[in-house]
């Protein structure tokens, strides 16, 4: 099996832990990390080299595909540059935030004939992806409806939310993403409900932390999606697809599936707490999926269109939210 040698841009929280699965796998050589504020210790801890500018990934003859791990607002320009170098990409969500750009990125990537995966980790989650096996193999029989909960253990910084895109196109983007996935169709309306009850702050940055959106599929299944900032008992995520023949649920993850029961109660393990634990195998899992369509020459199992159709949702979404009213997806 050949090597597939890799170039990584940016070193925060999510780079270091996609570096550090990478670091585990075979026959794949993270040959540099890219990051002008580089943390020196942790580099050094994994025998990593380094550099401060995405410059050296793209100009790097040997390095054969490259991972963007970059704050949200230079990936779409650090697609291109990696698609005019001839590189493959994968890309941490979002593309951009402005349908415009994502648009210009895809007919770069399109015209350099490379591949371009993003970074909706949650479709290689093994219990998610069991829903979808159930859905698409009829074992529910026909579809009518997808439940998510998505809700996070704590609200982020003001500063993070005037940043984000707001929390359709940060938080729900990867409901919206899953939904796509699990039903095998499109959404053509949406109906988002939303409101401030966490943060007032949020609220003054501009943004919501509690939200309903109903949509409907091309298919005529329904799906409805109920986000919060926070859960004070840990990160909820918990889907449920429902059809003529039944329904499968996938529940929280928790420290262990022990059930206490006694005269006092029944208790169990609260959720994980965190999107990195709860998350950990399917940010390894597409991660080697990439790796997979690289080396095989294959189409990427989330790609560029993923990323735009995704946004598109939840712009629609925001526009419900202003009028009050349903909104259609834009083509």
């Amino acid at each position: 099996m050949r090597p597939v040698i890799l170039g990584a841009i940016g070193a925060g929280r999510i780079g270091k832990l996609h570096a550090e699965n990478i670091l585990r796998m075979p026959e794949v050589r993270l040959k540099i990390i890219t990051d002008p504020f580089m943390d020196d210790g942790w580099a050094r801890s994994w025998g990593l080299s380094t550099a401060p500018d995405p410059a050296a990934v793209f100009s790097d003859d040997e390095i054969e595909a490259v991972l963007i791990f970059s704050p949200s607002p230079l990936h779409a320009e650090q697609i291109i540059a990696a698609a005019r170098a001839g590189k493959h990409i994968f890309c941490e969500k979002p593309i951009a935030l402005d349908p415009g750009q994502i648009r210009r990125a895809l007919k770069v990537v399109a015209g350099e004939g490379v591949k371009l995966q993003v970074g909706f980790n949650r479709r290689f989650d093994p219990d998610f992806r069991r829903v979808k096996q159930a859905v698409a193999s009829g074992e529910i029989g026909q579809l009518y409806l997808i439940k998510i909960t998505a809700r996070d253990p704590a609200p982020p910084s003001t500063e993070y939310v005037r940043e984000s895109g707001g929390m359709f196109l940060d938080m729900t983007v990867h409901d919206f993403d899953m939904v796509r996935y699990l039903s095998g169709s499109e959404v053509e309306e949406v109906y988002a409900a939303g409101t401030v009850l966490v943060d007032p702050a949020i609220g003054e940055a501009g943004d919501i932390d509690t939200a309903i959106t109903t949509l409907r599929l091309k298919n005529g299944a329904l799906a409805v999606i109920d986000n919060s900032r926070q859960a004070v008992y840990g990160y909820d995520q918990r889907i449920e697809a429902f059809g003529s023949k039944g329904s499968i649920t996938a529940g929280n993850r928790t420290p262990t599936q022990t059930i206490l029961t006694t005269t006092d109660g029944v208790v169990a393990d609260k959720p994980l707490v965190f999107f990195l634990e709860r998350y950990q195998e399917s940010f390894r899992a597409e991660i080697e999926e990439f790796i997979r369509a690289v080396r095989e020459d294959r189409e990427t199992p989330v790609t560029g269109q993923d990323g735009l159709a995704s946004t598109l949702i939840g712009i629609a979404a925001n526009e419900s939210l202003k009028k009050g009213e349903p909104v259609r997806i834009a083509e």
